[in-house]
């Protein structure tokens, strides 16, 4: 039975490809200028939002966002946190947070022409199987959140592609309580659906309606590096309270 989305399921994904290098295409012009240019960098920001609406909307995923605290009473300065379960996070964080903020990404982006400008010059590409690598860029995200600028963190490390919930790594608790700052947290119930990581036949990919939870700040206030354990739990139970409670009614 399976077999039979086959079809439908690879020419959606044909399409969303299409789409995707149809708009760098046309964009390339703004994007050299906003990206290469250290005083453009924060217009990229809203560029790159413009983007995202466009990768979704054409090949007709539609936003359901529930906001547990209106976008503009979320602190300035941030660390947002997602579960991971597809590529779609990643496009959807652009228009899910209006601050401008800067994320990870992986360091093999730096093989794709276009993708390479747009994290190694304004966001952070990240070896995750380097320590080194790692320590760098979260010490470049420190720099970020002194400076006012929020980030935004995978948790997770990598993309669950059963949207099952994965262990969380410390690196992003440690940074919200070293620097004080609240972490907000996110949870995409059904991107993996969606646009599913895996093999291009195999993997799932349709239009739909996209579910996305913007969850309560948790402020790191007072907190020190014997809290950071249960941080990190809180932020954990938060996402996967949501997750298993949209899945018990799918």
């Amino acid at each position: 039975m399976q077999y039979l989305f086959i079809i439908p399921r690879t020419l959606w994904k044909i399409l969303f490809m299409l789409n995707f290098a149809l708009a760098l295409i046309i964009l390339s012009p703004l994007i050299y200028l906003f990206f290469n240019k250290k005083e453009f960098f924060k217009k990229s920001y809203n560029l790159t939002r413009f983007l995202s609406h466009w990768l979704v909307f054409v090949p007709g995923i539609i936003l359901n966002i529930k906001r547990e605290t209106p976008a503009n009473q979320l602190p300035k300065t941030a660390i947002y946190c997602s579960n991971h379960s597809s590529y779609l996070d990643i496009i959807l964080a652009f228009v899910v947070i209006k601050n401008h903020f800067i994320s990870l990404g992986k360091k093999q982006l730096e093989k794709v022409p276009i993708l390479r400008m747009f994290f190694k010059n304004v966001h952070i590409l990240v070896d995750r199987k380097s320590v080194s690598s790692s320590h760098r860029a979260f010490l470049r995200l420190a720099k970020y959140l002194d400076n006012g600028t929020s980030i935004l963190v995978f948790p997770e490390g990598t993309i669950s592609n059963s949207g099952q919930l994965l262990a969380f790594k410390n690196g992003a608790f440690k940074l919200a309580i070293d620097k004080q700052v609240p972490i907000v947290p996110i949870t995409f119930l059904n991107n993996w659906k969606l646009l599913q990581n895996g093999g291009f036949l195999k993997a799932k990919g349709r239009p739909g309606i996209c579910r996305i939870v913007v969850h309560k700040p948790i402020y790191t206030t007072g907190m020190s590096e014997k809290d950071l354990l249960s941080l990190r739990t809180q932020v954990y139970d938060v996402i996967s309270k949501e997750l298993n409670n949209y899945n018990a009614g799918n």
